[in-house]
């Protein structure tokens, strides 16, 4: 009976568990063609992810039993760490074919992360043309806009007609696989204009390149860095743009896919480090996760040790009634989650340049009422909880008090510290998280506590 080929899994779902079991079982039969045949079907990217989800070992025994069906594209999906590992396994001529699969910001990706050595073994590998456009890219600055191009473009004359470019593409054996404009030039190679696809196929042969030129060709300086490439794809809805030198002068081409790549990266990198953990993925060793994490922890405990020394100035005061100590951390949670929640909104705007100095000051007002109504209607509900619950109506005024100082303060340390910390160029979403829980605890403690003193004895 004829095996039925494997279907791939459906757009948009992870590689399932039973498909990860049949492959390690065919890794450990040594089935290469039953590997082989489950592996086919699948996209690179599904590839990439089953292999991140193995141990190491048996992602060694898995490269090792596909030999030299193992595709380039594979390699580019791959996380930094598990990358660094499978080129280090793979032979030497392997490696150089599975390079020669793909285009060339995907080799600049690749090398760029690599120990020095495993550049030397892949470059030297690479025919001396693209050796000169991979060792070219890599002399821009990192994360910049030449960096992330590809040198694959398809540039014509700015004097020609749309039929003279319809032939030229037809009569071309080295185009691009994926592209979307045709990059015009003048004698002197600096960029004219660009011309959609679209737009061509659509134009009579005689209709001149020049008249239908995109009204909003932006170009991208090759020194600009990758944030602003990202931010100028999401703000203007570019499909690609032409990358030029100083000159003027066309060097490559920045397509969607790499801009929404980088995007991708820049919201996962904000999230991580609102976290304090880096840039560390799953497939990190157990020592290179707790050394990144380490030293925001260390920042941790001494925060709360200022908090802690808040509390410790009030210790007669909690002595004396002890309901403080059970109401305490209410105040300190609620502000630490409304913080929380200033500081997300405020470093993803700052991210996206949706929050600049024209609309600072409005913002800032507008986090500070937040806080306010959310302070006087959490105020209310505390106040109850106090009263009910300990049968003072006093305390349950305190506890309301407090919960309208922290959440206020709360609403304005999420805002106020992650735009001081972008003032002086830092990462906000790097440091703000811990002395925003600083502020919030801080205020908290010394809001509830004082006030109790104040009142209640």
């Amino acid at each position: 009976m004829q095996q039925q080929p494997e279907r791939p899994a459906p757009p948009g779902e992870p590689i399932s568990t039973e498909r990860v079991s049949e492959v390690l079982a065919a890794v450990r039969e040594g089935d290469r063609e039953r590997l082989i045949s489950l592996l086919e079907p699948l996209h690179e990217a599904d590839i990439a992810d089953l292999l991140e989800q193995i141990d190491p070992d048996e992602r060694r025994d898995l490269v090792e039993l596909w030999g030299n069906n193992f595709a380039g594209d594979v390699l580019s999906e791959l996380e930094e760490p598990v990358q660094a590992e499978v080129v280090a396994q793979l032979p030497s001529d392997q490696l150089t074919k599975v390079v020669r699969e793909l285009e060339s910001d995907d080799v600049v990706d690749l090398v760029e992360d690599l120990e020095p050595e495993q550049q030397q073994a892949i470059l030297a590998g690479l025919d001396e043309a693209e050796r000169v456009v991979v060792e070219h890219s890599l002399s821009y600055p990192e994360n910049s806009a030449g960096r992330l191009m590809q040198r694959e473009i398809v540039i014509v004359p700015a004097h020609w007609n749309v039929g003279q470019a319809i032939d030229f593409l037809r009569n071309s054996t080295n185009l691009p696989d994926q592209f979307y404009h045709l990059l015009l030039t003048d004698p002197k190679a600096a960029l004219v204009g660009m011309v959609a696809l679209g737009r061509l196929m659509s134009s009579l042969r005689e209709v001149r390149l020049l008249d239908i030129l995109d009204a909003d060709c932006r170009s991208i300086g090759a020194d600009e860095t990758q944030q602003d490439v990202a931010y100028a794809f999401n703000q203007y809805h570019l499909i690609s743009a032409p990358v030029i030198d100083s000159g003027g002068r066309i060097v490559g081409v920045i397509t969607i896919d790499d801009a929404m790549t980088v995007l991708d990266e820049e919201a996962e990198e904000d999230i991580m480090r609102l976290a304090g953990v880096g840039d560390e993925s799953l497939s990190a060793r157990v020592t290179e996760t707790a050394r990144q994490r380490f030293p925001w922890l260390i920042v941790n405990l001494v925060t709360a040790i200022i908090a802690s020394l808040v509390i410790d100035q009030f210790t007669e005061t909690i002595e004396m009634l002890v309901a403080l100590a059970v109401l305490m951390p209410i105040v300190a949670s609620m502000g630490g989650n409304a913080g929380t929640q200033s500081l997300t909104v405020a470093v993803r705007a700052l991210a996206t340049r949706d929050l600049t100095g024209s609309n600072t000051s409005r913002v800032i007002r507008r986090e500070a009422l937040v806080g306010i109504v959310n302070g006087i209607l959490f105020a209310l509900i505390a106040g109850i909880v106090g009263l009910v619950w300990f049968g003072t109506p006093l305390l349950g005024f305190v506890m309301g008090m407090a919960m309208i100082i922290t959440m206020i303060a709360a609403a304005l340390a999420g805002i106020l510290i992650p735009i001081g910390f972008n003032r002086i160029r830092i990462d906000p979403a790097l440091a703000s998280g811990v002395f925003v829980t600083t502020v919030t605890d801080v205020v908290g403690f010394l809001a509830f506590l004082g006030l109790a003193a104040l009142i209640l004895l």
